[in-house]
């Protein structure tokens, strides 16, 4: 089983976007999980779920009031499970300040459905607080989304040191995957000068797959659906389609 915890403490970069699409491809010839620990439940809704239902989330696997085998709900048409958020996780953090073995909360849930899934996928919400570093200590590795625009390194030497700090004292294998580039617009110099700039910062972990700024990518949460299903012919299904062969190409051959 790989975990990836998909983080930017960056708001607006295609975080949960990136989430879902790739779990959509993934899930195409793996069996995957999303785990929402976003209290803005994006991926949740984005999959058309309710992040006000009255059943077992996150927060309650978190809190330790719910087994995460209850929490999870199964894709009516996509093979991919989820664990959903809700607004309660807002105040998990203060919850979890006194709480024995805080920062393993996550990890601890996952260690028990090892067995029933390929893929994770962590969708982290935009800080760098108590529910991002439970993702980063359960996580294998760190996939960080970079919007192509203007100050997009800015706040990644931030992202960088937790991700050494959580290596040091509470994950010693975790390490980053890769940079996704997202909103791409070709027709522009900053786009390409914003990818030359990550390379360099981030030498041969930048994705190759690149993904473009497209309408019919911003369209399809708000239908409940994945691209891959919503616009499976547009430049920005095509993209995520690569970015999950070029994702499984690696970690087959990471063995």
């Amino acid at each position: 089983m790989k975990i990836y915890a998909i983080v930017n403490q960056k708001g607006g970069v295609g975080k949960t976007t990136s989430v879902i699409s790739l779990a959509a491809y993934l899930a195409e010839k793996k069996r995957v999980l999303i785990i929402d620990i976003d209290p803005q439940g994006n991926a949740t809704s984005g999959l058309g779920f309710d992040r006000h239902a009255d059943s077992p989330d996150t927060y309650d696997v978190i809190l330790g009031d719910q087994e995460i085998k209850d929490a999870i709900q199964s894709h009516p048409h996509f093979n991919v499970d989820i664990v959903p958020a809700s607004p309660n996780l807002a105040g998990a953090e203060i919850e979890l300040v006194q709480a024995i073995g805080r920062e393993y909360r996550v990890k601890e849930a996952l260690e028990t459905v090892a067995d029933q899934y390929d893929y994770v996928l962590i969708d982290c919400p935009p800080s760098l607080g108590l529910l991002t570093v439970n993702a980063l200590t359960a996580s294998d590795s760190v996939i960080i989304p970079v919007q192509c625009e203007y100050l997009a390194l800015e706040g990644l030497s931030q992202l960088n040191d937790t991700v050494t700090m959580v290596r040091k004292y509470l994950n010693p294998k975790l390490e980053i995957r890769g940079l996704i580039m997202t909103m791409y617009d070709s027709r522009t110099n900053l786009s390409r000068q914003v990818v030359d700039e990550v390379k360099s910062y981030f030498p041969g972990k930048v994705f190759r797959a690149i993904i473009p700024r497209n309408i019919r990518l911003s369209e399809a949460p708000s239908h409940g659906e994945p691209i891959s299903k919503y616009a499976p012919n547009s430049s920005g299904a095509l993209a995520y389609r690569y970015l999950a062969a070029e994702l499984i190409k690696g970690d087959l051959s990471e063995g």
